[in-house]
């Protein structure tokens, strides 16, 4: 097959912050560090990084409290943000152009990171891209498409492989929200135009406002409890919810994929 000579992909808004993707590099640092421990070479891919490379500087610096020697290469379709960013490279942290190929041959990243990028794109191109990033991991990889708000307080994400998403999580900051179903502005694209009546993503966020409601009497003792007692109340309703109590009281929920999969996803 000819080298890629394009970069795949669109050049996005880049808006950014401090510690936006916060909640999303605790997820990897916690969920996922098993992957980074074990990986054979540990090279991680920030897709997508923006106009500055703020959040990229942060995930290799988290990455590294998991596994110093970690690699982590932002990768950028825009070449003037991408010569911006290389002012803030290091060993171990570096800069390229590139999109979904992800342009790191012959090495292939265990995992990548695509926040706030395919939610710009058209809807009907983002299997492709899924498709395109995640035959570039390596085996067991891990493909992350997040969106959160502009200061991270609201994001939810996929955890895609090879063989397409294998889960989806909510992750809030207590105190941030009236009500689960706050973060539906913030859904994966591929969800975002789901959350109406009889899917499957509408059903999960209903059930999570229901169970939030009906903690309110925990609230004086503090959203994280609330939100820990609506996390076992939904799993006792039969939602398969992941993980426990230590991620709960982060803000999180993560379900399986096909616990809120569109009901036309074939």
């Amino acid at each position: 097959m000819p080298a890629q000579t394009r970069p795949v992909g669109a050049i996005t808004r880049g808006t950014t912050n401090p510690n936006r993707l916060r909640r999303a590099d605790r997820y990897l640092t916690g969920v996922l560090a098993p992957l980074l421990r074990a990986a054979e070479d540990p090279l991680l891919v920030d897709l997508g990084f923006g106009a500055a490379p703020i959040t990229t500087v942060e995930l290799w610096e988290r990455a590294r409290t998991v596994r110093p020697d970690v690699e982590l290469v932002g990768i950028e379709i825009d070449p003037d943000r991408v010569a911006a960013a290389r002012g803030h490279a290091r060993p171990g942290l570096s800069f390229r152009r590139g999109g979904f190929e992800i342009p790191t041959e012959p090495r292939s990243p265990v995992f990548v990171r695509a926040f706030n990028v395919l939610r710009q794109y058209p809807v009907q191109e983002v299997p492709a891209a899924w498709e395109l990033a995640c035959s570039r991991l390596a085996p067991g990889g891990v493909l992350m498409d997040g969106t959160c708000d502009e200061i991270g307080r609201l994001a939810t994400w996929l955890c895609c492989t090879v063989r397409r998403p294998q889960t989806f999580t909510v992750s809030m900051r207590p105190g941030s929200f009236r009500v689960p179903s706050d973060v539906a502005a913030r859904l994966p694209k591929i969800l975002i135009h789901r959350n109406v009546p009889g899917e499957r993503i509408h059903d999960f966020l209903t059930a999570a406002d229901a169970a939030w409601l009906a903690n309110a009497p925990l609230s004086p003792f503090g959203a994280r409890q609330r939100w820990s007692a609506m996390c076992r109340d939904l799993k006792a309703a039969g939602w398969p919810v992941l993980h426990g109590p230590r991620r709960w009281r982060l803000g999180e929920v993560s379900v399986p994929w096909e616990a809120v999969a569109p009901s036309s996803w074939d």
